[in-house]
């Protein structure tokens, strides 16, 4: 499939429609020549062909530069469908429904830690229970837990998890409306009973980071970040709850094909009109995943301060921890945007993808609105995390999306085989990096080298203007499951 790509630029790549007489739209590939040669694998881009065959798909089948192969939807892959003829697909959205990342800054400096970090690693590691299958401190009943699905974050924040301000700092103010908890399974309810304020495994992780390098000082500013000024990061999801939905609503769909004369290349791409009942249910039930996702991220803020401030004898005001921003990578959002000069309502798919709203959006926080929506790129924990803005090239060419880490270039499996006879946890200690986690196995999957550079996926991404850069932060504590 590469040899069918055309360039466009030195960001942007087409897969034309002409490649398949069943492509309704083309494929447009944003990443440089580079990764295109290096990590971009021909999988993932039979699976960009395939969505452009999705009924109802507008303008393109887009993948953003950490592009990989995934379920259904390569994984840095962009779809949007007319909201009134068009459908809606789990494999578009995927497993872990709103895994997301939120980036916090605090008042400190890397001279007021760089001699605390062990004792900052194990007071988080006791206070943030991570691993799979990890269950929480919270013990939920199913009446409690479908108001977590009802209200998000504002739930957490309603229990005495944050503040109402963090919530203004949150895509969607943490809560998506029409999150309807009766099309959530018993068994997707049974699995999130207990995993509420989890960080669980894989690639999720909390860090305690630093800023070392700033591209763009007047953006800096309004975040309020300075060279090494510490920051924290969380990156978790819906956990068990979503990926039962996901799994829940995969069969749904699989089921409804033949019932909507529905043809596909990939099953995994399984998929029911937006408006017909299997459509509008599976929608309600992922707004909850959304919601459950945004509650779990917002406990852990809270659980991280308090780890914090225990470590460090500090108070919460001296700590000075505040929200920079929140968003989500796997998700389904109804939105507005301009298609042939036309504005239309389209059923934004982004999977491995974040929204990245330009200047003047309505949607972004007052604070937020005259620069443009915070994009949040972590990398792997050996590396780099980036913050940038987005843009109103993003807008047009993206539905106001960017990419959502480094992508992997390893299997799992690969990589455990590539650490063999090796101590990531002393490799990356001998680089300043303290890593505590609950099983050795994820950090030899999480392992630097199963990633791409994130630096090389950063400059793809604002080569092609898609998102602007401020800052580069460094991880120095790394907590996984």
């Amino acid at each position: 499939m590469k040899e069918k790509l055309k360039r466009i630029n030195d960001y942007k790549w087409i897969l034309p429609k002409e490649v398949d007489s069943r492509m309704k739209v083309p494929g447009i590939v944003f990443v440089s020549r580079e990764l295109l040669n290096k990590t971009v694998e021909n999988e993932a881009l039979i699976q960009v062909r395939n969505a452009a065959m999705l009924p109802g798909i507008v303008k393109a089948s887009l993948a953003m530069p950490d592009i990989h192969y995934g379920y259904g939807l390569p994984i840095g892959g962009v779809i949007a469908t007319d909201w009134e003829s068009g459908i809606v697909s789990p494999g578009g959205v995927g497993f872990d429904i709103n895994c997301g990342v939120r980036l916090l800054i605090t008042n400190l400096y890397l001279k007021d830690i760089i001699n605390k970090k062990r004792i900052l690693v194990e007071s988080l590691y006791q206070h943030i229970p991570t691993g799979v299958g990890s269950t929480g401190k919270l013990r939920l009943t199913h009446f409690q837990e479908k108001e977590v699905l009802a209200k998000g974050a504002k739930w957490a924040v309603e229990k005495g998890f944050g503040l109402k301000k963090d919530l203004e700092a949150t895509e969607s103010y943490g809560s998506l409306e029409g999150a309807n908890p009766e099309k959530v399974s018993y068994k997707a309810l049974e699995r999130g009973a207990q995993q509420l304020g989890t960080l669980g495994s894989g690639n999720h992780f909390l860090e305690i980071q630093y800023v070392d390098e700033i591209y763009d000082y007047h953006l800096a500013k309004i975040f309020n970040l300075e060279k090494n000024k510490i920051t924290i990061m969380i990156h978790t999801g819906s956990r068990g709850l979503g990926h039962q939905i996901a799994t829940d609503y995969l069969e749904v769909m699989g089921r409804a094909l033949r019932k909507y004369n529905i043809v596909l290349p990939d099953r995994q791409l399984a998929c029911a009109p937006i408006n017909s009942p299997e459509g509008r249910d599976y929608i309600s039930a992922m707004k909850c995943a959304a919601n459950y996702a945004w509650a779990n991220r917002q406990i852990l803020m809270h659980w991280t301060r308090e780890a914090i401030c225990k470590a460090l004898q500090a108070s919460p005001e001296d700590l000075g921890l505040e929200l920079i921003y929140d968003h989500a990578h796997n998700i389904v959002k109804k939105e507005e945007h301009i298609i042939d000069g036309k504005k239309r309502i389209l059923a934004v798919h982004r999977k491995g993808a974040t929204r990245a709203f330009p200047p003047g959006h309505p949607e972004l926080p007052a604070k937020y609105r005259s620069i443009g929506q915070p994009v949040i790129i972590p990398g792997d924990m050996g590396r780099y995390s980036y913050l940038l803005v987005g843009t109103k090239e993003a807008m047009a060419e993206t539905f106001g999306s960017s990419c959502h880490g480094a992508g992997r270039v390893l299997s799992r499996h690969k990589a455990i085989d590539r650490a063999r006879g090796r101590s990531i946890t002393q490799e990356l200690e001998r680089e300043g990096i303290l890593v505590k986690a609950a099983d050795k196995r994820t950090v030899k999957e999480e392992m630097p080298e199963a990633y791409k550079d994130v630096s090389m996926v950063v400059e793809a991404i604002a080569g092609a203007k898609i998102s602007k850069k401020v800052a580069r932060m460094k991880p120095i504590v790394v907590i996984k499951g």
